[in-house]
């Protein structure tokens, strides 16, 4: 969704002193999940995982990564400095090089970036084994591509690599690679996805795609879909007439289809919220960041998409976030696999205003939101993270010390 979120503040930074020692009943499995809470759409789901396993008597330990290079933080001059660390200021230079590839590289910019993208796993890699006791854990969850390469250190712990989207193709689609450098991102990553203990996605169409078109062998291949948090009944949307549309998501990717955003636009009024901010000329009426709890005042989610095989298969966490608050999912035909989920309408470019008219019926309306906002409930976090609960009791406990379990 990669729309600001209120966070957890429950995670450890990675950073020295962030450890605190606990010793649990023999009973409880020690888990660590590596996220990367930045504030967008994909920090929500290690949050929840580190809420569902503590809530079952699990010891876990969340690391925030989001600020492991420093460089392209939010922090003042003083928090941009590289850490004290071999590890961290090559990181730290890499994100640096990347940044100046993707402004002055010019043509040139997808061929080079793929070498600090490389460059960025191997790192992380490195300073992550080095500052993580991955031994001490039954269980390592990785949720992010950039740090799943850490599940290939040598541990005595199950691994757990939970990929958000089929990252190879997702950056061939933004156009940071080549198509020979696509071809060896594809290999990278099956080699990565086959060694891991347990593999799942955020979206089981995900796991599907990475199987059809990778070639994955899914011997370790688990669902453990994306969920959410259904709003309080006092924040659900409401009808109002005539019914406003938010659009609420990540503006700086190319398969978000900008384009198609603004002519859509022009067919009916939207506001949208996230980031970066788009181009002035696209015409949007951008509103800058904005929460889930703004959803309230809206009658529809948007998702706008483009046409590519990924995207087809592919699926948006804020369809979920807009199902938690009632409203009905406005979402492009060309999407499948959509039907499994309740409460949401599809549209074309052609249909859309027609799409939206009828949705101006207040008994239409209702019964879509109905669905949507049952939809939700059946997506909570507590039904779609249970996998979790029978994998642990199968993952044996690692005989080991006391180990750092952070808050």
């Amino acid at each position: 969704m990669n729309a600001r979120q209120p966070m957890s503040g429950d995670a450890t930074a990675l950073s020295p002193g962030s450890e605190e020692f606990v010793v649990g009943p023999q009973s409880r499995r020690r888990v660590l999940v590596i996220g990367q809470l930045d504030g967008f759409g994909n920090s929500l789901k290690p949050v929840a995982i580190a809420r569902f396993l503590r809530e079952r008597g699990h010891q876990v330990r969340l690391v925030d990564t989001s600020g492991l290079s420093r460089a392209s933080t939010s922090a003042g001059f003083r928090g941009k400095l590289p850490a004290p660390d071999a590890g961290k200021i090559a990181l730290y230079v890499n994100e640096v090089l990347s940044m100046l590839i993707r402004r002055y590289g010019g043509r040139s910019r997808h061929f080079l970036s793929y070498y600090t993208l490389v460059a960025d796993q191997r790192i992380r890699r490195a300073v992550l084994r080095r500052a993580l006791p991955l031994d001490d854990f039954d269980l390592v969850i990785c949720e992010t591509p950039n740090n799943a390469w850490v599940l290939t250190a040598a541990t005595k712990s199950h691994t757990m690599y939970d990929c958000p989207t089929p990252w190879a193709d997702d950056v061939h689609l933004q156009g940071k690679v080549t198509e020979r450098q696509h071809v060896r991102l594809r290999r990278r990553e099956i080699r990565l996805c086959e060694s891991v203990d347990h593999l799942a996605f955020h979206w089981d169409s995900y796991a599907r795609y990475a199987r059809e078109q990778y070639g994955l062998s899914g011997r370790n291949l688990m669902t453990l879909n994306f969920g959410c948090t259904p709003a309080d009944p006092s924040l659900r949307a409401r009808f109002e007439d005539p019914p406003r549309i938010v659009y609420l998501g990540h503006l700086g990717l190319r398969f978000i289809d900008l384009p198609l955003l603004a002519r859509l636009s022009a067919l009916y009024p939207i506001d949208v919220y996230g980031g970066p901010p788009p181009d002035p000329k696209l015409g949007l009426r951008y509103l800058g960041y904005g929460t889930p709890d703004s959803l309230r005042n809206y009658q529809m989610g948007l998702i706008t998409c483009s046409q590519d095989l990924l995207m087809k298969e592919g699926f948006s966490a804020k369809h979920l976030t807009y199902l938690a608050h009632g409203l009905p999912v406005l979402v492009p035909a060309w999407r499948r696999n959509v039907d499994v989920l309740r409460g949401t309408v599809t549209y074309t470019e052609a249909t859309f205003r027609q799409v939206v008219d009828g949705l101006g019926d207040r008994a239409l309306w209702q019964a879509k939101s109905d669905e949507a906002y049952e939809q939700a409930h059946h997506l909570s976090w507590d039904r779609t993270l249970l996998p979790l609960d029978s994998l642990l009791q199968r993952v044996p406990r690692v005989d080991r010390p006391p180990c750092p379990v952070g808050g």
